[in-house]
């Protein structure tokens, strides 16, 4: 799929007839340029929706919400690229919509690790990840996992470096 075909997520009508009894995936607008290979490989046979925190109203919840109600798609995967403060706030946002109509939704989430690695992420994890004292618990209890951020984040060298 071309992503200059892809409909937008703030810009698609909630009874959309593609929209209806779908296998949605809720991609972060970057990855088709990130990856374009895995892009490709991931949107093959779903209906896919750009979105971009950024760009758009960050209020995802309530249009994912309403879009479940009115369509009713059969799942919702929920692809980003890992470290984006922006992106996270589409994993809640499907994990909120499934809260908001107190119905289990059929729905994944993934993030692409320094735009090549896909890797499934818990909905659990997305939820602990909201809560700051939980992931700061988390953290004096296993200092060892700040470590990881050294592979992954600019943001936490440079901090280190200010230190």
């Amino acid at each position: 799929m071309n992503c200059g075909e892809c409909p937008w997520l703030w810009s698609t009508w909630v009874k959309a007839p593609i929209l209806a009894g779908s296998d949605l995936l809720i991609v972060s607008a970057c990855l088709p340029v990130v990856n374009p290979e895995l892009f490709k490989r991931i949107s093959s046979g779903k209906t896919v929706l750009l979105a971009c925190p950024e760009r758009e109203n960050p209020a995802y919840y309530g249009k994912i919400a309403s879009m479940i109600r009115s369509s009713k798609p059969r799942r919702i995967t929920v692809v980003t690229v890992d470290g984006s403060p922006h992106c996270f706030t589409l994993h809640a946002s499907a994990n909120e919509a499934e809260y908001i109509l107190g119905e289990k939704i059929e729905k994944e989430h993934f993030v692409v690790v320094n735009g090549s690695s896909l890797v499934r992420i818990s909905p659990h994890a997305v939820r602990v990840a909201r809560y700051l004292s939980v992931v700061n618990e988390i953290l004096e209890e296993n200092p060892e996992v700040v470590k990881k951020l050294e592979a992954l984040s600019k943001e936490y060298r440079a901090s280190l470096e200010l230190e």
